[in-house]
């Protein structure tokens, strides 16, 4: 129920998302059989597989993809042989710049990411104002 919050409602760092009641429409498809099980995935572990969507495979996605492919990871650890798992990561990385997702990435470049960048004219960002 939307005025109950859920047993497992913990704060999360998955904006747009509330875990704290199950909606009508998951909850119908649940109960119409389209559904097989609800997961739950931690924040820091939709952290970390953004992060590792992005350097892995050059990807970049926000928390709540990260919270995804988490679940699609745990369902295809589960599934018969020859499955084919099907995941939508539907959200880009730039509107969490801000967010913990990129807390450790330095603002500014190292000199070996200066060197790749002046490899290529025509891609770089004018420089900062004194």
């Amino acid at each position: 129920s939307p005025a109950a919050p859920h047993p497992a409602f913990k704060p999360h760092p998955m904006q747009g998302w509330v875990p704290d009641f199950i909606p009508k429409i998951t909850g119908d498809a649940v109960a119409a059989g389209a559904v097989g099980k609800l997961l739950t995935i931690p924040g820091p572990e939709a952290l970390k597989m953004s992060r590792e969507l992005a350097t892995r495979e050059g990807i970049f996605v926000g928390i709540t993809s990260g919270a995804t492919f988490a679940g699609a990871l745990q369902v295809a650890r589960e599934a018969e042989k020859g499955s084919t798992i099907l995941c939508m990561l539907p959200d880009t990385g730039e509107r969490y710049l801000s967010t913990p997702l990129f807390a450790d990435v330095p603002a500014d470049m190292t000199e070996e990411e200066l060197a790749i960048s002046r490899s290529t004219p025509s891609g770089q960002l004018p420089p900062k104002a004194a």
